[in-house]
């Protein structure tokens, strides 16, 4: 025990010399890294809460900034995905209506009929061919990097540039754009001032032809699902499939297994391969015209709302935010952008007399939209914006 405690005193000893003869700047090193990782833990808290606007949405934004990040550049290379499916798809409905459907048309059909839909069909067609291509082709718009006069209402947190009324930042192009509704995917473009009145008459047209085909194909359609039923019957039988009641047992064995049993008296029909493919294309052109006309006009619908407000998607919330920060003053908010349900279409479409709305709303057109999107006309309760 001695020794033991002679040791342990001589170890101390030691380290006491140790730390004497030690310079104070070797030891200040040692703790200074640990200090800055503290102080910068202790900033990187108190950065969430340092002033008084900050709440629970931005706490719960700074939290979700990875998900937000990969949510971002995975849509962005999904973009290419989206636009390659619209084009497979609608190619897809083409080849079967120019294939399958157009010949029988022209063969049971009267010639008012063929005329509607060959009119018709291919008019809608156009539209949509040429108002999806301008929706991706076109820029949305973007503000000016270079110092400029144009009054800006704030400065992009992320572009650390002026920001004109109507602008936001798109996290996923990385850049602000004109009066921004979305990014949307299916483009794989952002849609702005410039290209807003293409993606909206995309989402239009579209629809319509969905809704056209859908109606069109309605009687075929059950006809081709009862058809699908009979060969599926018809294939279970040959291969051995009873039609009658014979039991678990029975049922598992061959046919003409059992005697007495007869499972059918004359052989089916035979369905050959082409009358297979169009009783299938056909269900799958009416489910998915179908499908695509419920979502997509959902949507059609609900833009169509916004434009008759004078709204953008993004503008959407952020006046719903500030129509209850000033109901709860006992003020009422208005739109400074609402010119009114008829004038707000007129500017959207871009029509300033009667004829502009076969021209540039029911034929392919492709000219701008009213204004440059970096100053707007503060002046929402004039009686006629544009003259007709």
């Amino acid at each position: 025990m001695r020794s033991r405690a002679r040791l342990f005193a001589g170890a101390m000893r030691l380290f006491l010399r140790w730390c004497r003869l030690c310079p104070r700047r070797s030891r200040s090193k040692l703790l200074k890294r640990p200090r800055e990782l503290w102080s910068y833990g202790r900033l990187i808290l108190r950065s969430l809460y340092f002033n008084s606007l900050t709440n629970s949405d931005v706490i719960m934004d700074s939290l979700f900034e990875p998900v937000y990040w990969l949510v971002d550049h995975l849509t962005r290379w999904f973009g290419v995905v989206f636009v390659f499916l619209v084009v497979v798809l609608t190619s897809s409905v083409l080849l079967i209506i120019y294939l399958s459907l157009l010949p029988l048309a022209l063969t049971t059909y009267s010639l008012p009929w063929i005329v509607w839909h060959i009119v018709y069909g291919h008019w809608n067609l156009v539209m949509i061919v040429f108002h999806y291509y301008k929706a991706t082709r076109t820029s949305p718009g973007y503000p000016p990097q270079i110092k400029h006069d144009i009054p800006s209402v704030s400065v992009c947190k992320k572009c650390i540039t002026p920001k004109p009324a109507r602008t936001h930042h798109c996290s996923i192009c990385n850049r602000c754009i004109l009066k921004m509704d979305h990014h949307c995917p299916w483009l794989n473009n952002c849609v702005g001032h410039f290209n807003h009145r293409y993606f909206f008459s995309f989402c239009l047209f579209m629809t319509m032809g969905c809704v056209y085909c859908s109606i069109s194909c309605r009687n075929m359609f059950f006809d081709a699902y009862s058809a699908i039923e009979r060969m599926k019957s018809l294939d279970s039988e040959r291969h051995g499939v009873p039609v009658t009641e014979v039991g678990l047992i029975f049922s598992i064995l061959p046919l003409g297994f059992v005697s007495g049993q007869t499972y059918y008296q004359t052989p089916p029909p035979p369905f050959t391969f082409r009358e297979r493919m169009f009783h299938k294309s056909i269900i799958y052109l009416w489910v998915l015209t179908s499908s695509v006309a419920l979502a997509l006009g959902g949507l059609t619908l609900w833009h169509a709302v916004l434009i008759s407000r004078g709204e953008t998607s993004i503008e959407r919330h952020i006046n719903r935010k500030e129509a209850r920060r000033l109901e709860k003053r006992h003020k009422v908010f208005r739109n400074p952008f609402n010119y009114g349900r008829m004038n707000n279409w007129k500017l959207f479409f871009g029509v300033e007399k009667k004829s502009h709305w076969l021209t540039r709303v029911l034929l392919p057109s492709g000219h701008s939209p009213y204004g440059d999107g970096l100053t707007w006309d503060y002046a929402p309760y004039r009686n006629s914006l544009v003259s007709i």
